[in-house]
């Protein structure tokens, strides 16, 4: 079987490699040059565990080609997935200009049947959209063509991608007729073999499925860290209650770990888009405005709890920071919360020292030299009048305390993601500030 995957992003790359490691033949096609030459080598522009052994493999394999020119690959393909970036407007609302000039240009050059799935997150009525550029361009060359559109929405977490595509809890595909279904039934059934189902639905659903999966995910971060702050002002712990609410059957214990608000590529632009989608319909989704509003508070905590630390009085402080990306494993840094509190220092007049295992670079492109970039955890910590940790990287779990406190000129810690324990915190001589612990 032979693919295409246009659009050489994250959810492109993790589509075509682990496509390709089941032993289809797959064309990932982008229109960036470099970053196509540099996949041709097996260079990956992003960090994500197993992926760069995948791709490698596979290009050693032929099973895995990389091109600027969907020309190449469109030949004796079934199955055409789009990829690329929908990044919000102004409004909050997804930009689908890429999404549309690729189905044109689809319709420009196929020549023969092809199922044309949308794997970007995409509203409701993009696959109608999709199917009305394609056919467009067919009338234009006065050609009649079959196609079928779908919708097949990712759910692929950063830094546990490659897993979640090569053993998915399930697989969510809209359709409209069953020939479809069973051209990507066949794509996916080694993917399926854990007894995880396929999903088959209508296209609508399907396109309004991811949103709600994220912003429920959204709200329960939001809710957790509402109660953290507010046992914060109460003197409870929140851990205590975590425990308390997860040991409910009908709540769980995932995603009602508090901290300083999500971020990354997909929360944050998602959230913003259903409620804007809603918004264009005449309808106003009020809890989730209340989990967006509440996100944003959340990505100050930090630099409240400081400034009452500090009096205010940022001058010249010197604050550590260890964790720069919105969430461990990945270099992702966008919406990521560190930027807000760096800002927000640097606004202040603090002088700010960070290190993170693996968004050095990707800090750089947002912050230049208006920081200092450690080489190491401890590098950061010389001469800081506070830490803060804002990413639970597993290598900040169990750090020397006693080399901490000998590197420090203050001795306080504002901990992010309440990784580490207060007491054990104060047993070494430092202050401790978490997110709603006692």
């Amino acid at each position: 079987m032979k693919i295409i995957v246009v659009g050489s992003g994250y959810v492109g790359l993790v589509t075509g490699a682990c496509f390709a490691e089941s032993g289809v033949n797959v064309t990932c096609v982008d229109v960036d040059e470099k970053k196509i030459q540099k996949l041709k080598k097996g260079v990956i522009p992003i960090y994500e565990p197993g992926l760069e052994d995948i791709v490698k493999r596979n290009i050693e394999k032929n099973r895995l080609t990389f091109t600027t020119d969907i020309i190449e690959g469109i030949e004796g393909a079934e199955v055409i997935f789009i990829a690329v970036g929908t990044p919000p407007g102004e409004d909050g609302s997804a930009d689908l200009n890429h999404v549309k000039e690729v189905a044109s240009e689809i319709g420009h050059i196929m020549t023969n049947y092809i199922v044309v799935v949308t794997k970007s997150t995409v509203p409701v009525g993009t696959s109608e959209k999709i199917r009305k550029c394609i056919q467009e361009e067919l009338d234009k060359r006065h050609v009649t063509i079959p196609f079928d559109v779908a919708a097949n929405p990712e759910f692929l977490k950063e830094g546990a991608a490659v897993d979640d595509f090569l053993k998915p809890e399930r697989i969510i595909i809209g359709i409209d007729n069953e020939k479809t279904g069973e051209i990507l039934k066949k794509l996916y059934l080694p993917f399926v073999l854990n007894n995880h189902p396929i999903l088959f639905m209508d296209i609508p659903s399907a396109e309004i499925t991811k949103y709600a999966a994220n912003a429920m995910l959204a709200t329960r971060i939001s809710f957790i860290n509402e109660i953290a702050n507010l046992c914060d002002i109460l003197g409870a712990d929140i851990n205590n209650v975590r425990k308390g609410i997860g040991s409910d059957s009908r709540i769980g214990s995932k995603f009602i770990y508090p901290g300083i608000g999500y971020g990354g590529s997909c929360f944050p632009k998602d959230v913003k888009a259903i409620i804007q989608t809603a918004q264009d319909n005449g309808y106003e989704l009020n809890v989730i405005q209340a989990v967006e509003k509440a996100n944003e508070y959340q990505k100050s905590i930090i630099f409240r709890k400081m400034a009452d630390f500090f009096n205010n009085d940022f001058k010249n402080k010197v604050i550590a920071i260890w964790g720069l990306s919105f969430k461990p494993k990945t270099d992702d840094m966008r919406e990521a919360s560190s930027l807000v509190l760096i800002e927000k220092l640097l606004a202040a007049g603090a002088i700010i020292k960070a290190y993170d295992p693996a968004a050095m670079d990707e800090a750089k492109k947002h912050l230049g030299n208006r920081i200092k970039y450690a080489s190491d955890p401890y590098e950061a910590l010389v001469d800081a009048d506070a830490l803060a940790l804002l990413t639970e990287w597993s290598e900040f779990h169990l750090p020397d305390f006693k080399k901490m406190a000998y590197s420090m000129k203050g001795k306080v810690i504002f901990d992010g993601r309440n990784i580490y324990d207060p007491a054990e915190i104060k047993k070494n001589g430092f202050e401790y500030f978490g997110i709603g612990r006692r």
